[in-house]
């Protein structure tokens, strides 16, 4: 499956002067900020859609979360190997497709037309490989036999599930206790009540063939894979572990990243990612916004209302991408405000010399990914450019640069 296409530079400058630093960010499974990737190259997997309701306000901003930490690695100099994959079958999918009469595959493909139009116009840099359950059949099979072959999957009634009990790495990602662990896994796509399973908290692997569903032949039976292994293949297949970072939403801590992780160690016999970081929750009127709850504001429709892109993006950034918040429209007054602020100044003739700010961004982007703070370094630099102060004829040009290849906003 093709990603979405780069970003076209808005600056003349192909690089920032100097070299950035490696990037510091909050893992889940420790608890404490940790130096990701290294010299030698950075890995990241990052969740993708279930394309059946994209692109609300919610993802946008955990993308381009994790497009801030593809930018600061790519700035340090690191080479990076980023893999997203999308949910191109699955339940909600099939349901929503029942709803609207289309088939399956229509509103996947409509869907993930839609989320690259998105993701084009936020200026998020595309995956190296950007790869789709229905594509990968052959890559899960193959894990699930290799998770039968070390006794970590049995049958039940047809279906194949992942036993958790088959590693001690169960429980290392979101540390949670059992009683949490039951209750979200009910909540989030688990089956714990289900007669003949080892343990309430095993996880489907391979739906056997229900009639009017989807299904593959495979000399696992004819079916179709569960949510979490898939994930676990196609991030095994692309990358080697452990992967530097596996990344998605905080929603996704467990089960989904719980189970990655499990299902990592027992193939590769060792950790599956180094560090797994998440991002926060977007709310709106009151409440996280879901596809469940309907509480949704879509980026397609304010780009169709006219409203600029670079602000929807500064918007976004104006939130740390590890904090819960919730949206209003004074997000999107505030951002257009300082989005034309900036590419007042960056209009200039010459401002106040920039090396400052190049220095100020680069250690908020390389502490935690403190988009705001990065933000604030320029408007600094704005208010002192648009008092009068400075006379660097060369930085406008290189602000423009630091927004456009740090921040990804083009001015």
């Amino acid at each position: 499956m093709q990603p979405w296409p780069a970003p076209q530079a808005s600056t003349s400058l192909d690089a920032l002067p100097g070299k950035g630093q490696l990037p510091k960010v909050w893992d889940t499974a420790t608890g404490s900020k940790v130096t990701v990737g290294s010299a030698s190259g950075a890995s990241i997997y990052v969740c993708g859609i279930t394309p059946y309701d994209a692109t609300h306000l919610g993802h946008a901003a955990t993308y381009v979360g994790f497009d801030l930490l593809n930018r600061v690695w790519r700035d340090a100099g690191v080479e990076v190997d980023y893999v997203q994959n999308v949910t191109d079958v699955d339940d909600p999918l099939l349901e929503r497709a029942a709803v609207t009469g289309e088939t399956w595959q229509q509103l996947a493909a409509r869907e993930i037309a839609l989320f690259h139009r998105d993701m084009t116009a936020l200026r998020v840099l595309p995956p190296q490989h950007y790869v789709g359950v229905v594509e990968s059949i052959a890559i899960v099979v193959a894990l699930i036999q290799k998770l039968q072959a070390d006794g970590a999957a049995y049958d039940v009634d047809g279906d194949l599930y992942f036993a958790v009990g088959a590693t001690a790495e169960f429980g290392s990602v979101s540390h949670d206790d059992r009683a949490v662990m039951l209750e979200l896994f009910a909540e989030r796509g688990g089956d714990p009540e289900r007669p003949g399973k080892r343990d309430p908290l095993d996880s489907l692997l391979w739906r056997a063939e229900r009639p009017g569903e989807p299904a593959w032949d495979a000399a696992i039976g004819r079916g179709r894979p569960g949510w979490h292994v898939e994930c676990t293949a196609i991030a095994l297949e692309y990358l080697e572990a452990p992967l530097s970072v596996q990344g998605g939403g905080r929603d996704l801590v467990f089960p989904h990243h719980e189970m990655c992780a499990a299902q990592g160690a027992v193939i590769t016999g060792g950790p599956f990612a180094r560090s797994y970081v998440h991002a926060g929750m977007v709310g709106y009127d009151g409440a996280k916004m879901s596809k469940s709850r309907g509480n949704l504001v879509f980026v397609s429709k304010l780009l169709s209302e006219g409203v600029d892109p670079m602000a929807i993006r500064l918007a976004l950034l104006g939130h740390h991408y590890r904090s819960d918040w919730e949206y209003t429209q004074a997000d999107l007054d505030s951002a257009a405000v300082r989005l034309e602020a900036w590419r007042a100044v960056t209009a200039l003739p010459s401002g106040p010399a920039a090396d400052g700010v190049l220095a100020a961004v680069r250690e908020r982007l390389g502490d935690d990914l403190d988009a705001p703070g990065a933000l604030a370094a320029i408007d600094d630099w704005a208010a002192t450019a648009l008092a009068g102060g400075g006379g660097d004829a060369a930085a406008p040009e290189l602000v423009r640069a630091i927004a456009d290849l740090l921040l990804g906003i083009a001015l």
